[in-house]
């Protein structure tokens, strides 16, 4: 039985807490069955908006004749694509996994580990054990239980950003921000895609509507078959048909490539937590407290495992908590969660922080709302972006910012000043009083919140 200070599962934001304890002198065991970076590096965040800048650039070029200028593609270099991508994740992830194998203090057990015993796992037929353990292993995709599925083959976002060959044909299962960034990925390549989603609209998540909004671009730009389920797969020849149930009668829709975008579960049966008495919810999620440690103290868990946010950047500030809570075991912070933003890289792009309309009117918040048009602005109406626009929230008594949400050019980027001032408290004036450059795009954020009839 190998015993450390601290053994941290998962090679994503845990690394934060392992490299910061490790600092402190702290004997860490990481453990790993993977590439190291996590989701975010291999298979998520970073190699999917490579990937999708390509696809950016395409529609750049698509659109130039509108502003006067004739362009036309020659070829598209998949294997570039592809490849440019990953030689930097995987050149990445070599270099942080070398990077703990040379701290001095840190020991790196490459292979899946599972709980056997409280505070005890097993990775490759070794037993390690430690009074404080760091569960950081993320989530999977998750794929529904539909007839002919197992006889068929089908990818993943785990598998469809490695594709060697861009696909002719391509059906998208999914009307979530997985779904909605790889569409765009593959169709502004000139792949055909056909999208099946359960829902009359994309992007349940968003204010309703922005999603509407994003779900009328989207149908302008994919075979859409909406408010419709999926009732059997098959395949023959290399060609793939779903079988659609939809509000018009059953439907059936072939391509060559099948791409399953239906949510994510975490790892915790792969961990088997059980065994150490940790405690999930429904979804299988680890329960934390506010300070992120579970229900065995001295376990503590962080990341798309807690389930709280799906997002990278909601695992570093956890990262953060988690260092300072573990140290600090008698005078411990509660996670700040607020102000969280998200944002999902399609064309157009969405971005959101805060409450959504129906959330306010769900908790029975005091409110008001506005919304200014992109094509209303001189920025906006120069790059003829006419399905932008930007609504607000706010408290109409004390100015208070209760939601920003955005659809359109550059959305990822201007949710940020909403963010920060949400963030630090601060109200609608802060943006309103503030000096905007003209005629830059911000302005349409600013003027969204100018609308807002406060008290």
């Amino acid at each position: 039985m190998r015993k450390f200070d601290i053994i941290v599962i998962g090679s994503g934001s845990g690394l934060e807490v392992s490299s910061d304890l490790s600092d402190e002198g702290w004997s860490v065991a990481v453990i790993e069955e993977g590439p190291f970076g996590g989701t975010c590096l291999n298979r998520g965040c970073i190699p999917s908006k490579l990937l999708i800048h390509c696809a950016d650039v395409m529609q750049t070029v698509q659109n130039a004749a509108r502003f006067g200028i004739h362009a036309k593609v020659e070829r598209i270099d998949w294997p570039f694509i592809v490849n440019r991508a990953f030689e930097e994740v995987d050149a990445d992830a070599a270099m942080i996994e070398r990077g703990n194998r040379q701290s001095e203090n840190i020991e790196v057990f490459k292979g899946r580990g599972r709980f056997t015993g409280p505070k005890t796992l097993e990775v490759n037929g070794e037993q390690l054990t430690a009074e404080t353990v760091l569960i950081a292993a993320g989530a999977r995709p998750w794929v529904p239980e539909i007839p002919g599925l197992t006889q068929t083959p089908y990818v993943t976002s785990d598998e469809a950003l490695r594709l060697p060959e861009q696909p002719k044909r391509l059906t998208v299962v999914g009307g979530g921000y997985i779904a909605a960034e790889l569409a765009h990925f593959f169709g502004a390549l000139g792949t055909e895609v056909t999208i099946i989603h359960r829902r009359r609209t994309m992007l349940r998540e968003e204010d309703d509507e922005i999603a509407r909004r994003f779900t009328e671009v989207y149908q302008r730009r994919f075979n859409m078959v909406l408010d419709s389920q999926v009732s059997g797969v098959s395949s023959k020849d290399g060609e793939i048909t779903v079988a659609v149930t939809t509000p018009d009668g059953p439907k059936t829709i072939t391509s060559d490539t099948l791409l399953m975008a239906t949510g994510r579960v975490p790892n915790t049966d792969i961990l088997d937590v059980g065994k150490t008495g940790v405690a999930v919810n429904q979804r299988g999620y680890v329960k934390t407290d506010e300070f992120l440690q579970t229900n065995v103290p001295g376990i503590w868990a962080l990341g798309d495992i807690v389930g709280r946010y799906l997002l990278k950047h909601s695992a570093n500030l956890e990262a953060a908590y988690a260092t300072n809570n573990i140290l600090n075991p008698d005078n411990p912070a509660a996670v700040d969660y607020h102000a969280m933003p998200h944002a999902v890289f399609a064309s157009p792009q969405v971005a959101s922080v805060g409450m959504t309309e129906e959330e306010a009117e769900g908790r029975g918040a005091s409110y008001v709302t506005a919304s200014y048009n992109y094509s209303d602005t001189a920025y906006g109406a120069s790059i003829e972006d006419k399905d932008g626009f930007v609504k607000v929230l706010a408290d109409p008594g004390s100015g208070d910012i209760l939601g920003c949400h955005i659809i359109g050019t550059d959305a990822a980027t201007l949710i940020q000043e909403a963010a920060n001032a949400m963030r630090l408290r601060l109200g609608v004036d802060a943006i309103t009083q503030s000096i905007y450059v003209h005629p830059a795009l911000p302005e349409v954020v600013q003027r969204a919140f100018g609308q807002l009839p406060l008290e």
